[in-house]
């Protein structure tokens, strides 16, 4: 009797192309080694992931505001959504908080900048001002009315997440007041509206494969390997607190919510390979809300609490700061004291709040800092300039989880989290369908025989 199923280079063809998994490993390997062989052309190729990056940046701003007036609605109670906004926040400032403090810790026990001897005059401060452009972190009053629209195109033209959230609550606040009777036909429209966008969401994730070779290429590219042998402890330390910050907030995460953290990186591994390769957390955040959506969590907690966490909840980049301020000091022989070392926590606790968006943000964060400390000269971040790119990886992955993270808890305080299908979902038992495909099976499908008047 002869096989006749399919040979294996047929299943390895069709495994390749149902898989994004399996695509975007494979454009990650292929990206490393031509940034490796072929230098030059890794950095040519770069235009793939940022374009790829432009065009789901394209689609988040009309997503979060369907999906926050269609949750605002449909849950019917606009003081549930404000509650849940609260809670929110008090999750990402102790989330914060504790990502600080642990990157302090964890810079004094393991001294990454001791014994570098570092003349600041020797460096070139001219340099921090040309990756910043010249800004500055906006004040906190500032950064309150910046977080308010004064144009409603405006919000989605600047892609500015937190206008469009404002805008959002708006409409979604005057559709419960006016009710379904008054305007019928308008929430109909916004989730239409929604299934157009996931639909166009498709479309782009398709390109991702390429966004992460490009992405990649460049990286290996431009930086080489140089950097990790220079900074080699300082690397170390950073992605040696996040994995320790992960595990701290895999364990809270279990013990509120019964969620298995590493069962939900598997459920979204493609998505966080390609926020990895293309270092970028907003490339997948329409991804993320889906699968978050579809692993429990209501409507209305994934729309307000995802998005607005990716400008009050930079839990890896805040590791990031504690620590490059404290290898900073040590590579220029300042000892910060302990009341300096307060005094980090409590200005990166308000700069982090505002760097979502602003060109440079890391550099403008810890220049800041420097300026309160007063004992390390402003030069002496440029020393983090050759290290930077790299440490995108680490806070990409962090700040993504920890966002998600913050999605689960507060569904579960809020008591709006089904643990049920969670369970079934990370366990495999419910597969994750895209919403644009969900769309497309429940158009296609032929009508109740039961619902048709004869």
């Amino acid at each position: 009797m002869s096989n006749t199923g399919p040979s294996p280079a047929r299943r390895i063809a069709r495994f390749l192309r149902k898989s994004l998994f399996a695509q975007v490993a494979g454009a990650l390997v292929l990206g490393v080694l031509v940034g490796r062989l072929w230098p030059h052309a890794g950095t040519a190729v770069q235009p793939l992931g940022d374009g790829f990056v432009r065009l789901i940046k394209a689609m988040i701003s009309p997503l979060v505001f369907c999906v926050v007036v269609a949750g605002i609605t449909k849950a019917g109670d606009l003081k549930a959504f404000g509650r849940i906004g609260l809670k929110a926040l008090l999750w990402f400032e102790a989330a914060t908080t504790i990502a600080l403090v642990v990157g302090l810790v964890a810079g004094n026990v393991f001294r990454p900048g001791a014994g570098m001897n570092v003349d600041p005059s020797t460096l070139d401060a001219s340099a921090v001002d040309d990756k910043t452009g010249g800004g500055s972190l906006p004040s906190t009053s500032e950064f309150i009315l910046h977080s308010l629209p004064d144009s409603a195109i405006g919000a989605f033209a600047e892609n500015s997440l937190l206008q469009v959230l404002v805008l959002a609550c708006l409409v979604g606040a005057a559709l419960l007041h006016l009710g379904s009777t008054r305007v019928p036909a308008i929430l109909p429209a916004i989730e239409q509206a929604q299934d157009v966008v996931f639909a166009i969401v498709g479309f782009i994730m398709k390109l991702a494969p390429l966004a992460v070779f490009g992405a990649t290429a460049h990286l290996v590219g431009e930086y080489g390997i140089s950097a990790m042998t220079t900074y080699g402890k300082l690397i170390a330390v950073c992605y040696g607190v996040a994995l320790a910050f992960l595990i701290f907030l895999g364990v809270a995460l279990k013990a509120l919510t019964g969620v298995s953290l590493w069962k939900f990186v598997r459920y979204t591994r493609e998505e966080m390979l390609l926020a990895l390769g293309t270092a970028s957390s907003e490339s997948v955040m329409p991804r993320m809300m889906q699968k978050l959506r579809q692993a429990g969590c209501r409507e209305d907690a994934v729309g307000l609490v995802l998005p607005t966490g990716y400008s009050f909840n930079l839990d890896g980049a805040s590791i990031y700061l504690s620590v490059g301020t404290l290898f900073i000091a040590q590579a220029v022989g300042v000892d910060l004291t302990l009341g300096q070392q307060i005094t980090v926590v409590l200005v990166l606790m308000l700069t982090s709040k505002g760097m979502a968006g602003v060109p440079g943000s890391a550099f403008l964060a810890l220049s800041a800092t420097a300026a309160a400390l007063g004992v390390i000269p402003a030069g002496a971040v440029a020393l983090l300039l050759g290290v930077d790119r790299i440490m995108d990886s680490m806070r990409v992955a962090t700040n993504l989880l920890g966002n998600c993270v913050a999605v689960f808890v507060v569904s579960k305080w809020e008591g709006v989290f089904d643990k049920v299908r969670m369970t079934k979902v990370l366990g495999g038992e419910i597969p994750f369908v895209p919403e644009e495909e969900r769309v497309g099976a429940t158009t296609q499908q032929p009508a109740d025989p039961k619902q048709i008047s004869g």
